[in-house]
């Protein structure tokens, strides 16, 4: 009888054996399949998958949910954005371009304050913006800019009349903008790669080198000088400006046509021009800052033949020879060749692009 109660006993414990092993396998089995199906997801992940670039000509904007949505957590925020064309402004031949994401959208004046902090000293421009979802637009920013973004873009300037950047200038934006990164947490940036961006810069140069021409004439007196007070009452009459940078300036638009300049030592002034005396006038046009260099070379030949005229000079070349019709239309055709070579470059001599190469 014991035995029999024995065995029973044994038989009994082997079961629960049995059945708390089959229970554990069975949790084990599920919890398996719950996790294969939480990693399946049919979610695309940004951290893992290469960027796709848009198709020239197409729009393509950040995917940031429609109006309606909450504001998410980063684990229910989408896994995909497509990335934003370049601003406007930008050029890839011109400009080593950064582009930022952030999962959630960042107050553009916290990410201009990081920035100003970790690229100041650059010898070039540097530009940075904000992707506007609502508007579909790249918007600049500023220190009195507002707003939120999940998308950014930083701008080095390749190229000023000033020359190309070096090495020490790329490393220290690249630099920069990942330490900009960093304190934004955003995804990590596409560095753009050095030596290709070196080897751009220094070939953007050599041809800015080739077109950056400027050409001037001369309006001496016959009888020794010139009045400041009266150069200055002349040009005033003749529509032109004095500017900060002390010529004055034939304006068209937002933009200067050619400039009046003391062809001596020393700016004209307010303060100045009252005492002032000198021998003579220099009329400049900067071939590659002008749209239309033949018309706008007529433009200061002919202001230049008025100021002599009302002045009492005459109109000479730098070694104070007349300058007459035969040097005008030489000079025409020489601003004509170098404006058609800035054309089939694809850089339009007066166009957004020539005006920030062809800058200080």
């Amino acid at each position: 009888m014991d035995s029999e109660l024995q065995i029973a006993l044994i038989g009994a414990g082997i079961a629960a054996v049995v059945l708390v092993v089959g229970y554990n396998k069975w949790q084990e089995r599920r919890h398996r399949r719950e996790a294969e199906r939480a990693f399946k997801s049919e979610h695309r992940d940004v951290l893992l998958e290469p960027r796709e670039e848009p198709a020239a000509g197409e729009r393509r904007e950040p995917g940031i949910g429609g109006a309606e949505d909450e504001p998410r957590r980063f684990s229910e925020a989408p896994m995909k954005r497509s990335t934003p064309e370049l601003p406007r402004l930008l050029d890839p031949r011109a400009d080593c371009v950064i582009r930022l994401e952030t999962i959630e959208a960042l107050e553009v004046g916290r990410v201009w304050a990081i920035q100003a902090e970790q690229l100041a000293g650059l010898g070039k421009p540097v530009y940075w913006f904000g992707f506007n979802d609502a508007e579909n637009v790249w918007q600049p920013l500023g220190p009195d800019s507002s707003g939120a973004c999940h998308w950014f873009c930083a701008a080095l300037q390749l190229v000023n009349r000033q020359g190309s950047i070096g090495e020490t200038d790329f490393m220290r934006f690249s630099g920069g903008v990942q330490r900009v990164a960093d304190a934004l947490m955003s995804l990590p940036p596409a560095l753009p790669p050095r030596g290709d961006t070196l080897r751009n810069a220094t070939e953007l140069d050599r041809f800015c080198a080739d077109v950056n021409v400027q050409i001037g004439i001369n309006v001496v007196s016959r009888d020794g000088q010139f009045e400041g007070r009266a150069i200055h009452a002349v040009t005033e009459k003749h529509g032109l400006r004095l500017g900060a940078d002390g010529a004055y300036h034939m304006v068209d638009g937002e933009h200067s046509v050619f400039t009046v300049a003391n062809l001596e030592s020393g700016r004209f002034s307010p303060e100045s021009l009252k005492g002032l005396v000198t021998r003579g006038l220099t009329l400049v046009i900067d071939v590659p800052r002008v749209s239309n260099g033949g018309a706008a070379f007529d433009r200061m030949m002919k202001m230049a033949t008025t100021l002599a005229g009302e002045l009492g000079g005459d109109v000479v070349d730098d070694n104070r020879a007349p300058f007459g019709a035969e040097a005008a239309a030489i000079i025409r055709g020489q601003i004509g060749q170098f404006q058609s070579r800035m054309a089939d470059h694809d850089i339009p001599a007066g166009s957004p692009l020539a005006l920030r190469l062809f800058s200080l």
